[in-house]
């Protein structure tokens, strides 16, 4: 099945914008899949409450053939290859990529969440799906 799934892209760590680029182009080469839309990219504020720099955002439509849980374990590979360490919970990150949601898929699982939990909680992922669905 082809669908569209929404990916954040969140960097504060080094080079932002050139964490954000790799993460574009990394996404244009998972199988099954090619780039259709990419949001605006926005300066944000962390969350977590722990001191840190701000954050650049952005947010990819992204055709696809994987289900949920495959698109992840390419997402991860992907955050590994530009030095995403995970330590702490809200910890400063050189690439940060969820999932947001899909088209057509829900996924309601231990350590899998689609659409994800934090959607309705993150302004700035509002904004750049609406961008993306032409509702702004």
């Amino acid at each position: 099945m082809i669908d569209v799934a929404y990916i954040a892209l969140g960097s504060n760590v080094g080079d932002r914008s050139a964490h954000l680029a790799h993460a574009r182009a990394a996404l244009a080469t998972i199988p099954g899949s090619h780039v259709v839309g990419e949001s605006s990219i926005e300066e944000t504020e962390p969350l977590g409450g722990l001191v840190q720099d701000r954050y650049l955002n952005q947010m990819i439509a992204l055709e696809t053939t994987l289900a949920p849980r495959a698109l992840l374990a390419h997402l991860l590979d992907i955050e590994r290859a530009e030095g995403r360490t995970r330590s702490v919970r809200w910890a400063p990150r050189t690439l940060d990529l969820d999932i947001v949601c899909f088209d057509r898929q829900v996924v309601h699982e231990p350590d899998l969440h689609v659409p994800h939990r934090e959607l309705s909680n993150r302004d700035f992922w509002q904004r750049e799906l609406g961008e993306l669905r032409g509702s702004e």
